[in-house]
């Protein structure tokens, strides 16, 4: 069965292809929680911000082809990066991973841009669904994921 694709996808990339993801947590468990999280075939290149600081100087040196973001962090939080994304005109996939769950703020990160949003902790069936929908998984081959 194909599937549509919801939007364009930005990374017209092979799967074997090398590609920058940035996790960006306060937490060191959180953020190696989401690593863990990908799939086990992707040869992608994991970057690590603790803060949405450290993540913005990540995002502004180099291309990133996905990010997670956690809302709640020091320094800059999620909304301030989504904010910044968009005022700089950042091309990247970001994914939201929060323990915040009311509606409200699921909305609001959606029209920041974010692609999606997770509830921690992370739900794999969910994030395969997202990459899949999105195009960021190869769709003529089984999802290889943790």
């Amino acid at each position: 069965m194909i599937k549509k694709v919801k939007q364009p996808c930005l990374l017209q990339m092979d799967l074997f292809m090398h590609f920058p993801v940035l996790i960006c947590d306060d937490s060191n468990l959180a953020r190696r929680m989401v690593m863990r999280s990908l799939p086990s075939d992707w040869n992608a290149e994991i970057i690590m911000a603790e803060n949405g600081l450290e993540a913005m100087q990540v995002l502004m040196t180099r291309h990133i082809s996905l990010m997670f973001l956690d809302l709640t962090m020091p320094e800059m939080d999620g909304i301030e990066v989504l904010r910044e994304i968009k005022k700089h005109k950042i091309e990247t996939f970001v994914i939201v991973v929060s323990g915040d769950i009311q509606p409200q703020m699921q909305e609001r990160v959606q029209q920041l841009g974010a692609l999606s949003f997770i509830k921690k902790p992370i739900d794999y069936a969910k994030l395969e669904r997202i990459l899949l929908d999105y195009g960021l998984y190869n769709l003529g081959q089984t999802a290889a994921f943790s």
